[in-house]
């Protein structure tokens, strides 16, 4: 439909994996009124019998294809353990989807990730990836600041997280390119320590830290895991993310658990803000019609965005293997998860937060 045009297409939705995460996707199309959730699938039939409590007249089903292929989805959502990504994307594209929308990370290994870009480019599908944390508040507020000036050119962008990377890297990753206006990578250096999450269904190491060099000559800094500094701001562990830019005049900073602050020519600011699901997924669903409406209105938290990412967050890992900087974009595709498995040393983590001796090996 092109740029002007009246809307009135409705768009089917199917929504696999009940989980959290999934419910808050579910809930979300169904209380949109440009969406028809059709269909919700999980494995767990006690999850699935929980969901369809809350979400009426909608077909239910253990089996995703099975689902799919009946109720034939313009959207082709799945919210599953990172380790099942290319087979949902392929399937959405047999069945016909025109958009699919996952969780983050795009993958978590490089192999993988590009399998899926292959599979996305060839079949022309529009892809959304699940990094809405954009629409806090006080993530925008931050945006707003940079993208205006009030701290000059920028510099150095930086991304901190108490959660380990599988989790939290890729948004760190993302929100940084934000600030940075999605300038590409040329190379990224880093290291890594700790084989605990390695075994995790969220596999990474338990702390991964490094640089990117952007393109406009800006760096950022990556500080993700055990090791990494607290965020004081923040009670809750793991909301403890502290995601800015510093630049020739100021700096600007939101924390995903405790509001914003910054200091510019016009002096100190902050104000409050905290990660809200049920606010973020409203508008992160609205714009996934809008791009459907209108090849012109492209998705913020689209595919192309994340893969860029994914390439950082893969070239960190390689770096850690292969000592040295590596270049992007990335040409081949490798399993960064075994070597890693390979070349992480076998000791103990070092923690900076005592609390963090819940989640990571003591």
């Amino acid at each position: 439909m092109g740029q002007g045009s009246e809307v009135t297409s409705r768009y089917r939705v199917v929504v696999v994996g009940m989980g959290k995460r999934g419910m808050h996707h579910a809930t979300a199309f169904a209380g949109n009124p440009r969406f028809d959730l059709v269909g919700i699938c999980s494995r767990d039939q006690k999850r699935l019998d929980g969901a369809t409590a809350k979400l009426a007249n909608v077909r239910t089903s253990t089996d995703a294809g099975a689902l799919a292929r009946q109720t034939k989805p313009d959207v082709f959502c799945f919210c599953t353990p990172p380790g099942v990504r290319l087979p949902l994307v392929v399937m959405a594209i047999d069945i016909g989807a025109k958009l699919i929308a996952f969780e983050k990370p795009v993958a978590i290994t490089s192999v993988e990730g590009m399998a899926i870009k292959r599979a996305i480019d060839s079949a022309g599908v529009k892809a959304v990836v699940s990094h809405q944390h954009r629409y806090g508040e006080h993530y925008k507020k931050v945006k707003d600041i940079i993208a205006s000036g009030a701290i000059g050119k920028v510099h150095l962008v930086y991304g901190t997280a108490t959660g380990w990377a599988a989790h939290m890297l890729s948004h760190l990753v993302d929100y940084t390119m934000w600030f940075n206006d999605y300038e590409p990578a040329e190379w990224v250096m880093g290291q890594a320590a700790g084989r605990g999450k390695l075994s995790d269904v969220h596999a990474a190491p338990d702390y991964v830290a490094g640089v990117a060099h952007f393109r406009n000559g800006v760096r950022g800094i990556y500080d993700c895991g055990a090791g990494a500094p607290d965020v004081p701001e923040v009670q809750y562990w793991w909301r403890k993310c502290r995601i800015g830019a510093q630049g020739t005049e100021g700096y600007a900073e939101v924390h995903t658990g405790g509001g914003w602050r910054a200091v510019t020519r016009q002096g100190v600011q902050c104000g409050p803000g905290g990660m809200d699901y049920e606010h973020d997924m409203a508008p992160y669903v609205d714009q996934m019609a809008d791009w459907l409406d209108d090849d012109a209105k492209p998705h913020p938290a689209r595919f192309a965005r994340a893969y860029q990412g994914l390439e950082i967050m893969s070239a960190l890992y390689r770096s850690a293997i292969e000592g040295g900087q590596i270049g992007l974009p990335l040409t081949t595709g490798v399993d960064e998860i075994d070597g890693l498995r390979a070349r992480v040393p076998d000791r103990k983590v070092l923690m900076t937060l005592t609390e963090s001796g819940r989640e990571y090996q003591e």
